[in-house]
């Protein structure tokens, strides 16, 4: 028991470490971008990277989540794993095409809305495809390591990146201070890390095998399952930036929510961490109710307790926060904390449903589409989302329904396994 203990304490140590080494070099990028950028092209850099988010979730659709759940089933067979990998690949590349389609003129029309010249458009939509194409594949290969719980190889290959992406950064912006500069800046980075990241996954999976018919049929079953969720992700997980820009009728109030969402460096250090470590191992968790309820509690409370102590932390040390990001973004402190506030709700969120869908359970549409349907338009009667206090109260809202969805569909999920083992 103590040399498992020292173990996991061990690689806690070293790839919590190197993680919280790769989000402070994200934090010090994210600064430079505020402070070197005008407050109008920062706005147009928050309405593009959020845009960035929508497109990589159509493109994914669900198929990380039904490659975990195949992979999780085959992830000490190299050559099964290897084809579940390229299945996903497959279906990513042909749900890519879809997502630009759709996404593309919705970010021109943001842009243009918000003040943006059609050069800046046709430019900041050009460099915003290769982080894009990048991100097709780095969540997928990173399933296996994951699987195998190699982390600290991830760990290094996105030191590498953030720090090419810092020097990048330094070389540029300071020369050419422009959205489509920090964008690019993002994506090239990316696709060299990729080429990293693909010779560790290739250590347990071979890649040269071809897509798997059954598997597809396994993946694409989950993805149109979930497709109404994905569906209102795209929506809620982007509304703040998405209500600013056509309501608000100011690119500082985008601008400032924009450059308060650099700080949540400590929700996306555990975001990661939860991902690489949590998520994978309750994947591979033998079909056992009791032992999946008792790990789910313990997953969800410790999820609560994080977000409890963010909040606090926030809240405490808002001024000096705020100072990092410089004059421009003096007197936040109720949007910093609302926002914040808003994302630990959506991380317990987030990593509630990551948890139930990496046993490939996913919410019929029955019960998602009313529900989310019922919330929306419930919380646009509620919240006057023409101001920025109002959709932030919006975003807190829709992260707290959420929550309680999810809790409720995975405790009934488990409680549904325990009957069926109990007739038979």
């Amino acid at each position: 028991m103590f040399q498992k203990l020292k173990y996991w304490g061990k690689l806690m140590f070293i790839a919590g470490g190197t993680q919280l080494v790769v989000q402070l070099i994200t934090l010090f990028s994210g600064i430079l971008i505020i402070r070197v950028l005008l407050t109008k092209e920062y706005a147009f850099y928050t309405i593009a990277n959020s845009m960035l988010g929508t497109m990589s979730l159509l493109a994914d659709s669900g198929i990380s989540t039904g490659v975990m759940s195949q992979g999780g089933k085959v992830w000490n067979d190299k050559e099964k794993l290897g084809s579940v990998i390229v299945t996903g690949l497959y279906l990513r590349r042909r749900f890519a095409i879809f997502s630009l389609l759709v996404t593309l003129p919705i970010l021109a029309y943001l842009l243009w809305h918000n003040g943006a010249s059609w050069w800046q458009i046709l430019l900041i939509s050009a460099c915003l495809v290769p982080a894009f194409f990048a991100a097709l594949s780095d969540s997928l290969l990173e399933i296996v390591p994951k699987l195998g719980q190699e982390i600290i190889p991830i760990q290094k290959n996105q030191l590498f990146t953030n720090i090419l992406r810092l020097l990048m950064l330094v070389g540029s912006l300071f020369l050419f201070p422009f959205t489509f500069v920090a964008l690019l800046t993002n994506g090239i980075p990316r696709f060299w890390g990729n080429i990293k990241l693909r010779k560790i996954a290739e250590r347990r999976a071979n890649f040269r095998q071809q897509k798997d018919a059954a598997v597809e049929k396994e993946i694409l079953k989950i993805v149109f399952r979930g497709l109404p969720e994905l569906i209102y992700y795209c929506l809620s997980g982007q509304i703040t930036i998405w209500l600013l820009s056509l309501f608000s009728g100011s690119v500082s109030s985008i601008a400032q929510v924009g450059a308060v969402s650099r700080l949540a460096v400590i929700i996306n250090f555990c975001t990661i961490l939860f991902s690489s470590f949590v998520i994978p191992r309750f994947a591979r968790l033998s079909a056992n109710p009791s032992v999946l309820l008792k790990r789910f509690l313990q997953i969800f409370l410790g999820l609560i307790l994080f977000s409890i102590t963010v909040t606090f932390l926030v809240w405490l040390f808002s001024p000096a926060l705020l100072y990092v990001l410089g004059k421009k973004y003096e007197g936040a402190n109720h949007i910093l904390l609302l926002y914040f506030m808003g994302s630990s709700l959506g991380f317990i969120s987030g990593m509630t449903f990551g948890v139930y869908a990496s046993r490939g359970w996913i919410l019929n549409p029955l019960v998602s589409i009313p529900y989310n349907l019922l919330v929306l338009v419930i919380g646009l009667l509620l919240f006057k989302v023409s101001t920025i206090n109002g959709v932030l109260l919006y975003n807190i809202y829709l992260a707290g329904m959420q929550i309680l969805l999810h809790f409720g569909y995975t405790v009934f999920k488990i409680g549904e396994l325990k009957k069926q083992q109990s007739a038979t």
